[in-house]
């Protein structure tokens, strides 16, 4: 059997980046179980941590095609195209049936989180009874996040550039969503909404030949705040990815066990029958954030009342199931014919 065409690899790529970028912008998923169950997971940590001595010297020695190969930077490249693709296409679409679907949203999420946790499972050979002790840690560990309380929206460059290293973790950890703790840090609309479309808004002007944006003083807040995120997701994922790397090498069923119970324990975080509470003060009256929304508290999950609505959720759930088990099962064909 003659292995892919390049140009198949190359796009393959991009969908991957493409699915792992909606999974980053959604609260409660994380874009690592993408890569982990789409069976790139660990080539994506090497390559970044391939960030290193070495890495940094080849670059400012202006040895730049030594540097790309050192990276890998042919398939990190496609990776993070396909990421920013979804971030102004895919993830738009996301917060439109966010908005308007929400508990079918959640559902379809539910059920691809659960067939991720099915896939590593069942792959996961390592049972002993430390994987299980470390495998019920983690599920404590994700199981918390579902009564942690969000925090009011800052808009401080430190504060933001805190938000970049600690959302990546979504990225690099699977299980551990960037998003939902961007919501706990408050921040999740000022950065993943806001900024995001302020950006939009600026390229659509400039290809349109209009630099007048340029004088808003909102945008080019927005565009400060997007720019400080970004470094602190770029420090935050290299640092991560070697931490990452180490343990995957030299801990690795342990660091599987810790990250399958986390994934397990997340369920709660996304649980599709959820009403949002929101927080008030002393008296009783809303407390609204910056952009004057109501500003939630927490989410009280409660069971599914037997309708058409729960219906439509439950195949949303299983659809979403199956997604992510034909995805799993589509890498390993590939694999073999390659």
């Amino acid at each position: 059997m003659n292995p892919p065409k390049p140009i198949e690899t190359k796009r393959f790529l991009i969908l991957k980046g493409i699915a792992m970028g909606a999974a980053n912008k959604v609260p409660g998923v994380s874009g690592g179980i993408v890569a982990f169950v789409l069976g790139f997971y660990e080539q994506f940590i090497e390559s970044l941590q391939k960030f290193d001595r070495l890495g940094i010297s080849l670059l400012f020695s202006g040895q730049f095609s030594s540097f790309f190969r050192h990276i890998n930077g042919r398939f990190l490249g496609l990776i993070f195209t396909g990421i920013i693709i979804s971030y102004f296409s895919v993830s738009k679409v996301l917060d439109f049936f966010i908005v308007r679907y929400e508990l079918y949203v959640w559902s379809l999420f539910f059920g691809m989180i659960i067939g991720s946790v099915i896939y590593i499972y069942n792959d996961f050979k390592a049972w002993k009874w430390q994987s299980i002790v470390w495998a019920v840690v983690g599920v404590l560990a994700g199981m918390s996040l579902s009564f942690v309380s969000p925090q009011a929206q800052n808009d401080n460059l430190w504060f933001v550039f805190l938000c970049g290293m600690v959302s990546i973790t979504g990225m690099a950890l699977p299980g551990f969503s960037g998003s939902f703790i961007l919501m706990i840090m408050g921040n999740y609309v000022l950065l993943l909404v806001d900024a995001v479309n302020a950006l939009f808004k600026t390229l659509v002007h400039i290809f349109s030949g209009d630099f007048g944006v340029f004088s808003d003083p909102y945008i080019l807040n927005m565009l400060k705040i997007l720019t400080v995120f970004t470094l602190g997701s770029i420090f935050g994922l290299i640092v991560l990815s070697h931490l990452l790397n180490f343990v995957l090498k030299n801990y690795k069923n342990t660091t599987l066990a810790v990250i399958m119970g986390f994934i397990t324990g997340s369920l709660g975080v996304v649980w599709p029958w959820k009403t949002k509470v929101f927080k008030r003060n002393g008296v009783g009256e809303l407390i609204l954030d910056s952009n004057g929304n109501n500003r939630i508290e927490n989410y009280q999950r409660y069971l599914p009342d037997p309708n058409t609505e729960t219906l439509i959720a439950i195949l949303l759930i299983i659809l979403g199931a199956a997604i992510v088990l034909g995805l799993q099962w589509y890498g390993k064909h590939q694999k073999k014919t390659a």
